[in-house]
């Protein structure tokens, strides 16, 4: 039995006549920039989300730089003001902050949830500091009550990206609720994925919402007329009608995803492997909001030759990262600093298939073969 990472297809299979349906709509109507599925699901997001404001936007690495963008042009920040962000984060998060002219500060998680530690947070904060994004990582809320008094005693935005943690929950409201604003994204792989790039930012604030529509249709709030210097980057018209059809069962696949979490917490050997752990321990896996498992990711020194080995015995499993942001040559100019924390995390990590369509004998298979690993 082979299985694989993650089954797209098979993910996407039970909406096939849906879908088809929507696209047929969408060819009838001839309206693919900015029409009826993309308002539509704008205001179903922003109403499973709980928020005031959904923008559709192109896709999730978008849906961050819009929002540091638009604070610009609002002027509540200028180039040269500092973010932090976790170190151990997918590049996006970094690209987003320097694309704008702005600083990422790079900060330790903590080593248990992966997410960005408050200790930290606090020790990085300078005159120039402005906001702090917050990376709900593998689907697990990185919002706390510190975090809040931080940002709150130092004027501080939060920012979330909320790419890996659709319906992931923090004291029963949705992640990309929980800031001042939150960048989405509907890659394929996603918790909610498209068939396609897509993404979102999600909002309490008029003006900031306001100004991310107008810059993301070329800096235009009336056709033709353009008061910012913007870009393109609009949801797709047939995107937003798939990911409408998907985002009612968005909570029945997470649960699945839990399930699976649950069977590998209870089953797989913690003597040989290093298993996720909740922030969050006043309930069960199964019962567990403040997790989604986007990723079941697990750790071990010799990480390369584990998945070798799973290859091998027909599992394949990919590794959410193998080089921190600080490492790679694009930023360079951050390779001198010492982040053990989030060095020995890119080592060690490798994530194990999981998904709403993985079967139960496919995950007893997975741990039978994890665990006779030596």
């Amino acid at each position: 039995m082979k299985i694989k990472f993650l089954d797209i297809p098979a993910i996407n299979r039970p909406y096939h006549d849906e879908f088809h349906a929507a696209l047929q709509v969408a060819l009838d109507k001839g309206s693919f920039i900015l029409g009826e599925e993309v308002r539509a699901f704008e205001k179903e997001y922003a109403s499973f989300i709980g928020v005031d404001y959904c923008v559709g936007v192109a896709n999730g690495l978008d849906a961050l730089r819009l929002i540091f963008k638009a604070y610009i042009q609002l002027g509540v920040m200028a180039p040269g003001d500092v973010v932090i962000v976790p170190a151990n984060t997918y590049i996006a998060s970094m690209l987003a902050i320097s694309e704008n002219g702005l600083i990422p500060i790079f900060v330790e998680p903590n080593i248990n949830s992966y997410n960005i530690d408050p200790e930290h947070v606090a020790q990085a904060i300078t005159a120039k500091t402005k906001a702090i994004m917050i990376v709900h990582l593998y689907g697990q809320n990185a919002m706390n009550q510190e975090l809040y008094d931080i940002a709150r005693q130092h004027n501080l935005l939060i920012v979330e990206d909320n790419a890996q943690a659709h319906g992931t929950e923090y004291q029963g409201r949705k992640t990309g609720s929980l800031g001042d604003a939150a960048g989405h994204s509907f890659y394929p792989g996603k918790l909610l994925g498209a068939l396609g790039d897509g993404g979102a930012v999600t909002t309490n604030d008029h003006r900031l919402a306001k100004m991310i529509q107008a810059i993301g249709n070329y800096g235009s709030e009336v056709k033709y007329v353009h008061n910012y210097k913007g870009l393109n980057s609009r949801l797709d018209e047939i995107q937003a009608a798939f990911l409408r059809i998907k985002l009612p069962h968005l909570e029945k696949e997470n649960n699945v995803r839990r399930e699976i979490a649950a069977y590998f917490a209870e089953h797989i050997d913690h003597d040989k492997f290093i298993l996720p752990k909740l922030t969050d321990t006043s309930q069960d896996i199964l019962s567990n909001k403040t997790h989604s498992w986007h990723l079941y990711v697990i750790r071990h020194p010799e990480r390369y030759r584990l998945q070798k080995y799973l290859f091998e015995n027909g599992i394949e499993t990919i590794i959410h990262y193998p080089t921190p942001p600080h490492k790679q040559k694009a930023y360079q100019e951050h390779a001198h600093l010492s982040l053990p924390i989030t060095e020995r995390i890119h080592k060690e990590v490798l994530s194990l298939p999981i998904s709403p369509v993985q079967s139960l004998e496919q995950t007893q298979t997975i741990v039978e073969i994890l665990n006779r690993f030596e």
